[in-house]
């Protein structure tokens, strides 16, 4: 059981005692706090507040879905409802709406128990600390007026935003359909039992792809395995490439912000390659900076001076990446997790553009998959994490570690990265888990996993 707040949103798991879980209790309060926010700072007070909502497939999506837009038309607020939709989408539609705010129902890539509000503001992008400060204070004090009976508000359904999605793309000028309609690809798609089913196949198709097999094609939230997309829980995938001699296959989360490839012979892209490639193809157009977390592959930063850019490291979170990609003008960025950012489109991690974007690079490349990944640098992340009890001090436990490794350059803009010679490892705590996340990366994986394990147990013996 867990509840979780932070700049990632309020997320839960379904189940449970109030304060504790994401109860329906905690849904509406954390609903009427961000609500009410929003009430008092739209700019015209003689028209109500407006707030996209959307919701990916999990089961407890149509209960929390019901929650927040009456507690939300309690507000006053007219509520825009895209029903089953995805996160980028959700933040395309907040924006193209005018609206005052967003939110996306989703834990992204946690377990079928979990889910989460992730809240927007009228741009269409996460809400800033500042912001969600203020939302966590009212909900917990109770600093909330809702509307009188003669000033409700209303649920409108929305258009086809899936579909408008779809038409962006297409229309992004960076995307050759030709190229990619040309190669006649065969794709196997896993869309984990959520809302990629939706659109996935259907933007795939309009790219002019000549064959999509779909795994894990419903929209039921039962996720056939761990929606996370990692290595170790796209075995299925990887042996249904191999087996139907597809050209490549592609995976999604369950919101479909993260994405990664399987080449051909059924081997691993690598999600953090999903944005060195892309990126790769868009400063061969576009000469600018890039953006990662520092949790993301160092390729990324040799591919953009290569190209003459410059590359800078955020905090990891996506609102973290945004931020500094606005200020240092990048014109691509993202999360070594699969995630793209392309400013130009919208600020927000976008599977959809990716996949497009990353097909029009593939596609002016004769070889399979496997032979394209040998462009890119061949580093190795060891990506691990460990179980947090409730009331432990990770701040001492990172101190003890840094006093150890005093001798290494670290940085601790964002928990603690330590730098050994070439190498580099990252700790954490994560945004959305109670966990420590403990990510090194080495040209060699037994360094990268020697590294990880070293300070794996560093950590527990500070515990």
């Amino acid at each position: 059981m867990a509840l979780i707040k932070s700049i990632s949103g309020i997320r839960g798991t379904i189940g449970g005692k109030p304060g504790e879980t994401l109860s329906p209790i905690d849904i509406v309060k954390f609903t009427a706090a961000y609500g009410s926010i929003l009430c008092e700072n739209r700019e015209d007070k003689t028209v109500p507040a407006r707030i996209v909502l959307g919701r990916d497939g999990r089961i407890s999506g149509d209960m929390v879905s019901a929650l927040v837009s009456n507690t939300l038309v309690g507000l006053g607020v007219e509520v825009i409802d895209l029903g089953y939709s995805t996160t980028p989408t959700v933040e395309i539609a907040t924006k193209l709406e005018g609206a005052t705010g967003g939110v996306i129902l989703t834990a992204s890539h946690n377990p079928k128990e979990w889910n989460a509000l992730k809240l927007l503001n009228s741009e269409g992008e996460f809400i800033d600390a500042a912001v969600g400060a203020e939302v966590l204070r009212r909900a917990e004090a109770g600093d909330i007026q809702f509307a009188a009976v003669e000033k409700l508000g209303k649920i409108v359904a929305a258009g086809d935003y899936l579909q408008k999605h779809i038409d962006l793309v297409l229309e992004y000028p960076l995307i050759n359909r030709d190229a990619i309609a040309a190669k006649g690809y065969k794709v196997v798609v896993d869309c984990i039992n959520s809302t990629g089913a939706l659109v996935v196949p259907q933007l795939l198709k309009a790219l002019g792809v000549s064959e999509v097999i779909v795994l894990h094609g419903d929209n039921s939230g039962r996720f056939a395995h761990n929606p996370e997309p990692l290595p170790q829980h796209l075995t299925a995938l990887s042996n249904e490439v191999v087996k139907q001699n597809a050209d490549f296959g592609i995976a999604v989360d369950p919101d479909v912000d993260r994405l990664c490839f399987v080449c051909e012979d059924g081997s691993m892209f690598g999600e953090e390659y999903t944005l060195v490639a892309v990126a790769d193809y868009v400063l061969q157009h576009r000469k600018g900076n890039t953006v990662s977390n520092m949790s993301s592959t160092k390729a990324l930063k040799e591919i953009t001076l290569k190209a003459g850019g410059e590359y800078f490291p955020s905090a990891v979170g996506e609102v973290n990446v945004v931020q500094r990609m606005k200020d240092v003008q990048a014109v691509i960025g993202g999360e070594g997790n699969g995630g793209i950012i392309v400013p130009d489109f919208h600020y927000g991690r976008d599977a959809l553009i990716g996949i497009a974007l990353f097909l029009s690079h593939f596609a002016g490349f004769k070889k399979g998959l496997k032979s394209f990944r040998g462009n890119y640098p061949d580093y190795f992340i060891s990506k691990n994490k460990i179980e947090l009890e409730t009331g432990l001090d990770v701040g001492l436990i990172f101190e003890k570690i840094q006093k150890k490794y005093k001798n290494n350059p670290i940085n601790t803009e964002d928990g603690l990265k330590i730098e050994f010679d070439t190498d580099w490892v990252h700790l954490r705590t994560s945004n959305t888990e109670p966990i420590i996340r403990i990510y090194a990366e080495s040209s060699f994986e037994t360094t990268a996993n020697n590294i990880a394990n070293r300070l794996m147990q560093d950590i527990r013996e500070a515990i």
